[in-house]
């Protein structure tokens, strides 16, 4: 299983990214991964197999790339020439294919301990100071508007379709960056959210106050 070369395709592919979904924010989730599964008994494989789905996990995303089969068809090869097996090749693809947010709108995705703790991993990059950060980035890399009003929205719930066609930036925190601290799945990443929802909240309220 040669890791390192899976890393390197995956920072060359994603280094220039413009939307938040740079190498950076992979590096990031990988740590976090680290972080989460730090007191937990997990073999060195399994470690391996996690990391591996972080470092990959944002090849296949609609979000950057238009023929999603096309890249799927690349990853697997580059991880048969990595020296994966069948059956970690294909934890990983099911892992990466199931864990994003807009997967589980319509329903949520049965994932194992290994796919719960990098899906927990990703969330976490995703909210606090760092999340608010790359919600902007992305948004203004969409020509998405800041907002269109301040009417301090509940939490609004959309179907899939609905939340793939996007919205402004602070409508987004209502659709999916408040409910992620309801969505973890372990311990230590439940922990680590709880003071980056809180920051979340703290900056909308001071949000409000500027723009009124």
């Amino acid at each position: 299983m040669d890791i390192k070369k899976v890393e390197a395709y995956v920072k060359n592919k994603l280094e220039a990214d413009k939307t938040g979904h740079d190498y950076q924010h992979i590096k990031r989730v990988v740590n976090n991964c680290k972080k989460i599964y730090e007191n937990m008994s997990i073999s060195d494989e399994d470690k391996n197999i996690i990391i591996s789905a972080a470092l990959v996990h944002d090849l296949i995303d609609y979000k950057l790339v238009d023929d999603i089969e096309k890249e799927k068809n690349k990853l697997i090869g580059l991880l048969e020439e990595s020296n994966y097996k069948d059956s970690q090749i294909k934890e990983i693809i099911y892992i990466i294919e199931n864990m994003s947010f807009s997967a589980n709108i319509d329903g949520k995705k049965e994932l194992s301990l290994l796919g719960k703790i990098v899906q927990d991993a990703d969330r976490l990059d995703a909210i606090g100071a760092i999340g608010i950060a790359r919600t902007f980035y992305y948004g203004g890399s969409k020509g998405h508007h800041m907002y269109d009003d301040l009417n301090k929205n509940q939490v609004r719930d959309l179907n899939k379709e609905e939340y793939l066609k996007g919205s402004t930036v602070i409508d987004h925190f209502y659709e999916k960056l408040l409910k992620i601290k309801d969505l973890m799945n372990t311990k230590e990443g439940l922990k680590i959210t709880e003071e980056r929802h809180k920051f979340m909240e703290e900056y909308l309220d001071n949000f409000y106050r500027e723009v009124e």
